[in-house]
């Protein structure tokens, strides 16, 4: 079984180092060993930064690759327009048990990301800079670079700075999670679409992104657009930190110019020399076959071009000894759990899928695999935020890349290869609550209500779906899927308000008297069907 990765594990770097420069001489570049290393750095108006950002194609290094000069401008012009200080925060929460490159970058050069942020911070007029973490190690490595450089979060500090940590769950790296931790909430996205950009932190409009890319723009500041495009491909100049772990026999996060043939970065970690595939991007990114490895450089286009995924970074091949879709089976098993709790197609749908991949592995048949292709559409562009989106592209991305293995275990006995568990996870079985400390709050916890649906009075008028889609998803003949299920302990009022306008009076919500939770004394439990509406109160 591969174990979970350091903090920190091996770093290497193809060519002339940018960001890990240094890294041969000290574990860690304290201020004044950054500054021998990089030399100092002079600031740079707003529009100056724009345009370099701009000259170098600078996207995010998180996963979305959004232009980051679009972001800067929009931030600014946001700003101005409300009257308003911005605010910047440096996106470090790396939560995917396969992505180490943010996290080298914050333990070993703190000063590079803090370089880029304060950059932005001085040039769009912000008081305000964040960095949030998730890690002891991080939060540790970034709060001793805040006090180098005699940062603190003191009501009388020009610029008041300050270290966020949450804890490691997948969705607490979402924008929006992070946000919402930093105004005192949980950190879990918020259950709507809102551009940091226009309404962040406290309101106010907010430069967020990753550490790479802060860093990845401390770098350009200082060796200007002309240096810094003389590496790389003509349109994705420099270098890109990568992860690669999986069937290795050395885990290393690796600096490397964009260009770079992928088979020849495989390599350098000690991958097989034909690989039955390689996940590219994380676990929500793709998958890519042996033969199509050949082809790919490492850029954002390349991968993109046959079928894989920069994303965050991360590259994860796998031996022609391990069945592939076991190994997909543990992550996204590990997906479902990562839920924040908060959507249907994300607390109900991803877990579906992982019940149907098993169906499949388990000799479920053609109608397993077409049940798991059926979740992993309706999950999709449904959730509050991107991991539904992921998690299944992680998962069509696998039934496309191995359809010899798909056919033996639909059509036959299976393929016949062990699970090797060599694709990375955390320790698990944690239940997801988003709640800094990792405690689980009320809101998260389990509910003791469950939801029924009286078939004899439903009419598929489609009500409940749309009130409570954390439960209800409807079918393709129109109605509900489920016929009962445990509502989560945020939905109950949205439970209750389902079963209240039911236009048929098909539903009614009951106590679970098997469930483990304490019993909600002031929540009224709804009977509607026989009894037509009449309501009882259970203490």
């Amino acid at each position: 079984m591969n174990e979970a990765l350091p903090d920190v594990p091996e770093v290497r770097v193809v060519g002339l180092p940018q960001l890990t420069s240094g890294f041969d001489l000290v574990e860690r570049l304290d201020l004044p060993m950054h500054l021998k290393v990089h030399g100092p750095l002079e600031p740079m108006g707003g529009e100056q930064l724009a345009k370099l950002s701009e000259n170098i194609n600078l996207k995010g290094r998180g996963g979305a690759g959004f232009p980051f000069h679009k972001k800067l401008r929009s931030v600014a012009e946001a700003a101005i327009k409300r009257g308003v200080r911005p605010v910047v925060v440096v996106n470090g929460s790396e939560d995917e048990p396969a992505c180490r490159k943010d996290t080298v970058l914050i333990n070993r050069a703190p000063h590079l990301i803090l370089d880029g942020a304060l950059l932005c911070a001085e040039a769009l007029g912000a008081r305000t800079l964040v960095v949030g973490v998730t890690r002891e190690s991080t939060q540790r490595s970034m709060e001793a670079a805040l006090a180098e450089r005699g940062l603190s979060n003191g009501r009388r500090s020009a610029l008041r700075a300050r270290v966020q940590r949450n804890p490691v769950r997948m969705v607490t790296g979402a924008a929006a999670s992070l946000i919402r931790s930093i105004d005192g909430g949980p950190a879990i996205p918020p259950g709507r679409k809102v551009s940091a950009s226009q309404n962040g932190v406290g309101g106010a409009p907010t430069l967020l992104s990753n550490a790479e890319t802060f860093a990845q723009l401390a770098i350009a500041a200082r060796i200007g657009p002309e240096r810094y495009g003389n590496t790389g491909l003509y349109d994705e100049p420099g270098t890109v930190m990568l992860t690669v772990s999986g069937a290795v026999a050395r885990p290393m996060v690796i600096e490397v110019p964009t260009g770079v043939p992928l088979r020849y970065v495989l390599q350098l970690a000690g991958a097989p020399p034909v690989p039955q595939g390689v996940l590219t991007g994380g676990y929500h990114g793709k998958w890519i076959d042996a033969a199509t490895v050949n082809e790919a450089v490492v850029s954002r286009n390349s991968l993109d071009a046959v079928g894989g995924s920069l994303g965050a970074g991360a590259i994860l091949p796998i031996t022609q000894e391990t069945c592939p879709l076991g190994e997909s089976l543990r992550v996204a098993q590990w997906l479902a759990e990562e839920s924040a709790g908060q959507c249907g197609p994300c607390y109900l749908g991803l877990p579906a899928a992982a019940r149907g991949m098993e169906d499949i592995l388990n000799g479920g048949g053609p109608a397993a695999l077409e049940a798991l292709k059926q979740v992993a559409k309706n999950v999709k562009r449904r959730g509050a935020c991107s991991h539904p989106d992921g998690s299944a592209m992680f998962l069509e991305s696998t039934v496309k890349a191995f359809t010899d293995d798909l056919a033996a275990h639909v059509l036959g006995n299976g393929c016949g290869r062990p699970v090797e568990g060599v694709l990375p996870l955390f320790e698990g079985g944690k239940t997801p609550t988003g709640i800094p400390g990792g405690g689980e709050s009320e809101e998260n916890g389990p509910s003791r209500q469950k939801i029924y649906v009286d078939w004899t009075l439903c009419r598929g008028h489609g009500l409940c779906a749309d009130i409570l889609p954390e439960v209800f998803e409807l079918g393709a003949d129109g109605f509900p899927t489920v016929a009962q299920a445990q509502v989560p302990r945020y939905a109950e009022a949205k439970a209750i308000r389902a079963v209240r306008r039911c236009p048929a009076l098909a539903l009614r919500l009951e106590e679970d008297t098997k469930s483990s939770a304490p019993t909600r004394n002031n929540l009224p439990v709804l009977s509607q069907g026989p009894g037509r509406g009449r309501r009882a109160i259970g203490r």
